[in-house]
């Protein structure tokens, strides 16, 4: 039994608000690569061209993928200040109001009227909180602490490198050439999806799910994206006798 002072207190995961980068940027790298590597090997075109087009594919959608995460965060951003420099407006213009409004939300909650009596004076008096409640419980908004300019620019320079450090696993054995698999496609095979299983389980450090089941999730989209890609390629140069 644990005694009170010394119970254990579930730790909380630093680092977490860059998972979603992290793993996005990673699973896509590997994804979209390998995507294009088994469309080439489709093909049946040579390793050369399988190589050359999945580098310039990995930077050119790396860079993509980031400037498109940092634009979003930061029209997430725009959006969110907008909204709040309006709720201060009514909140300094038009009280009585908000004051109504904020009465129906806490009465909708559960709260009795005499406590809505006597908390709606405390709201008020504390501009910032009211801002963020108000926010919250009438248009679903909330603004997280790391969500910055600053921050959208870090969590762009992370789903960089993690596109792009994951991407190149599948190209690593046409870069290497490696000598233990009859066909350097086989060699690629293997590579994505030993990372696509790693890059899954790493979830798992984070949202305390099973490692496997985190591992093999990620190890199935990616084999369907894929099987996917492999079908066209191959279908398109017996069509066409590429």
């Amino acid at each position: 039994m644990y005694r009170k002072d010394t119970m254990a207190i579930p730790d909380h995961r630093k680092g977490g608000q860059y998972l979603k980068d992290v793993v996005y940027g990673a699973n896509d790298g590997i994804i979209t690569t390998f995507a294009v590597v088994a469309g080439v090997a489709g093909a049946d075109l040579s390793s050369y061209i399988v190589f050359l087009l999945g580098l310039a594919n990995l930077f050119a959608d790396g860079f993509s993928m980031a400037a498109s995460n940092y634009l979003g965060t930061k029209s997430e951003q725009d959006f969110y200040i907008h909204e709040r420099s309006t709720e201060e407006r009514e909140w300094q213009e038009v009280p009585e109001e908000e004051l109504a409004e904020m009465r129906g939300i806490l009465l909708k909650r559960g709260y009795s009227k005499d406590d809505v009596d006597q908390m709606l004076p405390l709201l008020f008096k504390n501009k910032n909180f009211w801002l963020d409640l108000m926010l919250k419980e009438e248009l679903a908004l909330c603004m997280p602490e790391h969500f910055s300019s600053k921050n959208a620019l870090k969590s762009a320079v992370v789903t960089f490198i993690a596109f792009v450090g994951a991407g190149l696993i599948p190209l690593a054995p046409y870069f290497i050439a490696l000598p233990v698999f009859s066909s350097i496609f086989y060699a690629a095979i293997a590579c994505t999806a030993i990372a696509l299983f790693i890059v899954g389980s790493l979830r798992a450090i984070f949202t305390r799910r099973n490692i496997a089941v985190s591992g093999l999730e990620m190890l199935f989209v990616g084999g369907v994206a894929a099987s996917i890609a492999y079908g066209v390629g191959y279908v398109m140069s017996q069509l066409f006798g590429v």
